[in-house]
């Protein structure tokens, strides 16, 4: 397997997968039907041409504007294209064979997905992290049946965990402190590190946390206490990071 050839092809495969993301992102939480249909323009509700949706093409052959009442399109569909080709590249550099590449590549889109809807929206729906614990146990079974026990004990200790200390929180505090999907994003996460990689995703989701309030800290002096963060970015950041390189301390 080529390293160079390997990357570029799941860098051009990437791209094409970032287009459909992009769309999924925005169709999805409207619930506007199929989420895979080809897209509108927002503004006056064209359907695209087919050259259009060409990722990061049809965006630079229209100079960023609608064809037809030219308002402009937001740069985030270029941008999760760029960042989809981005996991693509890494995917082919970090693994040794195409499944792994593959399953490295499936891993890091659905979290991409995940990780663009809840900071945008503040929701982890499950029709995205059901399948994100379904392609897991998928991947263990691909790879060998030895760590099928250990995925599926993952998916029970990730929702059992997240879902116990949200109770905690909320008996002694009053409110509630996880969203209801993170225990089942968790879960999912589960499904491809094991219950043995779960901790490390929780010590990279804390300190990614951390360090976006304490950056808020400094250019805002203040954070109120009833303020949310998408704790789900910060999980999907610890779950790549633990899969591609292991637990902390392993």
């Amino acid at each position: 397997m080529n390293p160079a050839i390997t990357a570029a092809v799941m860098g051009f495969l990437g791209l094409a997968v970032g287009g459909v993301l992009a769309t999924i992102s925005v169709r999805l939480p409207q619930e506007a039907g199929d989420p895979l249909v080809r897209p509108r323009c927002p503004a006056c509700a064209r359907r695209l041409r087919l050259w259009e949706v060409v990722p990061l093409v049809g965006w630079l052959g229209l100079r960023g504007k609608c064809a037809t009442c030219r308002t402009p399109i937001s740069p985030r569909y270029m941008a999760i294209e760029l960042a989809s080709a981005a996991v693509g590249v890494w995917a082919a550099l970090g693994a040794s064979c195409w499944l792994a590449v593959g399953a490295t590549a499936v891993l890091g889109w659905q979290l991409l997905l995940i990780a663009v809807i809840d900071t945008e929206h503040h929701w982890l729906p499950d029709r995205l992290t059901w399948p994100l614990a379904a392609t897991g146990l998928i991947a263990a079974v691909l790879s060998g049946w030895s760590s099928a026990s250990d995925r599926l004990i993952g998916v029970a200790v990730g929702f059992l965990g997240l879902w116990v200390l949200g109770w905690l929180y909320k008996i002694v505090r009053g409110r509630d402190g996880l969203g209801g999907g993170d225990p089942f994003l968790l879960a999912g996460v589960g499904a491809w590190v094991g219950w043995q990689g779960l901790l490390s995703v929780l010590i990279w989701a804390a300190a990614a946390a951390m360090i976006v309030v304490f950056w808020q800290l400094i250019v805002r002096r203040s954070i109120s206490g009833a303020e949310k963060l998408p704790f789900g970015v910060f999980l999907a950041a610890g779950a790549w990071l633990t899969w591609l390189y292991g637990p902390v301390g392993a």
